[in-house]
């Protein structure tokens, strides 16, 4: 199998990298291959002859999304676009990935592959849109894996590190943190994200379509927040906020869970959001159960 990664200095592209072992992978930077280019993109897959086309890249700072919304329908959609025309000229399958942003967050049973999306901001239209792209342009060759909160070893540059990392940060400057308890996720360490989009690639019964992969479990942001504080022990209050979704103008959904369905039927099951926060804090900054960050 050989494969093309798009995207390889993000948190997940970084770890799929990092954890592909008996493939063949390629994973050219922003210099040697823009997204943004439909030309560049054919001519990349068209001389290294990819048999899967991985694309990690994605404009996913929520809140410029209202505002540079142009810039996210270009990344997000048109790229997307052009990624999936690319991969069914030249016989590959194309994996994608989206958010549980596009879904507005009604239900309070997680959701499954076949719901129908609701997006409530700029950020989850253009990624609604960049599935209907793919899927429209190479229905027999997509694959859009839709998760939800990734925090990874190599942080998120485009908003200044991951949701872990901040929170460490902030028990470094505060006694007392307030932190949004309506939302209802399942934040996904991307190192357990990775091994299992490997494992997906590489399925005898894999079909195009939509799947969810996704840590088990759900939690609010404030729950999540205070299991950090407690593997790590550090001595900060956190005082649950119900802000209704809302950040300033822009509405997020208060239940964004996702099922994992059609992955879980292939055997595919990603640990306990729990486990794999246990896991990165172990990896990130070397903790034990008798240290005290």
């Amino acid at each position: 199998m050989k494969i093309l990664l798009i995207g390889k200095t993000g948190q997940l592209g970084g770890d799929i990298l990092k954890n592909v072992t008996k493939q063949e992978i390629y994973a050219p930077g922003r210099d040697a291959l823009d997204i943004e280019s439909r030309e560049a993109i054919a001519t990349v897959i068209k001389n290294y002859k990819p048999s899967v086309v991985i694309n990690t890249a994605a404009f996913h700072n929520v809140p410029l999304c209202e505002i540079e919304y142009q810039k996210a329908f270009q990344i997000n959609c048109a790229a997307v676009r052009n990624l999936a025309a690319a991969c069914k000229q030249a016989g590959a399958l194309f994996v994608t990935f989206s958010s549980d942003y596009v879904f507005g967050g009604e239900k309070r049973t997680p959701y499954l592959e076949h719901d129908n999306p609701a997006p409530l901001q700029m950020y989850g239209i253009s990624r609604v849109a960049g599935e209907y792209a793919a899927i429209a342009t190479a229905p027999d060759n997509t694959i859009v894996i839709r998760t939800c909160g990734l925090y990874g070893l190599s942080g998120a540059r485009s908003k200044g590190g991951n949701f872990v990392e901040k929170r460490i940060q902030d028990a470094n400057t505060h006694t007392t943190l307030e932190m949004a308890c309506d939302q209802v996720v399942c934040p996904t360490y991307t190192d357990d994200l990775s091994r299992a989009v490997l494992r997906l690639v590489e399925h005898p019964k894999l079909e195009p379509g939509i799947y969810h992969l996704v840590s088990e479990g759900e939690c609010t942001w404030y729950e999540f927040t205070k299991a950090i504080y407690d593997i790590m022990r550090l001595p900060i209050e956190v005082k649950p906020v119900d802000r209704g979704g809302m950040s300033g103008d822009m509405r997020r959904p208060l239940y964004s869970v996702l099922a994992n369905t059609k992955a879980r039927a292939l055997g595919i099951i990603l640990p306990h959001w729990r486990d794999g926060l246990k896991k990165y804090l172990e990896k990130k900054y070397g903790y034990t159960t008798h240290d005290v960050f």
